[in-house]
């Protein structure tokens, strides 16, 4: 990533407010396990992270704004949750395999980041992903359709996980209702055979 984008993001954070979980994780915490340890990658304020870390799991939260880094560590301690936010480009320091409970990411999109999200889940880990596809009822998200995801294509990029959840109603409808122009998936990494 480049200087620039991390200036864009620090101006970003410096003036948000709070925010909430996405609709992939507030909808499904009931399938987090009861301890373990998670990754939100481009976590921005991490709203994702302090929901899951309040169902036990310990959380890293990656993100390039050194502004929202420190918010979200001043947010944990305040909060008393166990969030730990780091300062990183994660396309060039993708995470460690088979280190993961829990891999969490929305609203991102970098096609070429996918396995290496899936090799970081430990067997039996969940993914959560949520961002903006390309068919969309209205404006918001990115300008750019290579940022948004094609018709079914999280289930495509997440083919070796098992589908535990996915969501995408495109236009089908009344689109003045329901979940439009994102996409959301939760799956599993499937467990290891011994022979």
């Amino acid at each position: 990533m480049s200087d620039a984008t991390q200036i864009k993001w620090d101006t970003h954070y410096a003036k948000v407010g709070d925010s909430s979980a996405m609709r992939a994780v507030a909808d499904n915490l009931h399938l987090l396990p009861q301890q373990g340890l998670g990754l939100e990658i481009a976590c921005g304020l991490a709203a994702n992270s302090f929901a899951i870390a309040q169902q036990g799991i310990h959380m890293e939260a990656q993100d390039i704004s050194p502004v929202a880094v420190e918010r979200v560590n001043q947010q944990a301690k305040a909060l008393n949750l166990p969030v730990t936010a780091n300062a990183s480009d994660v396309v060039s320091n993708p995470p460690a395999p088979a280190h993961y409970d829990v891999v969490v990411v929305g609203r991102f999109l970098d096609r070429s980041l996918i396995p290496a999200l899936v090799d970081a889940l430990k067997p039996g880990g969940l993914m959560f992903y949520q961002t903006f596809t390309q068919t969309r009822v209205n404006e918001g998200g990115p300008k750019k359709d290579e940022w948004r995801l094609a018709d079914n294509e999280l289930l495509r990029l997440f083919a070796e996980l098992q589908v535990l959840v996915y969501r995408e109603e495109a236009c089908v409808g009344d689109t003045q209702r329901g979940f439009r122009n994102e996409a959301l998936f939760v799956g599993r990494k499937r467990l290891e055979v011994n022979n």
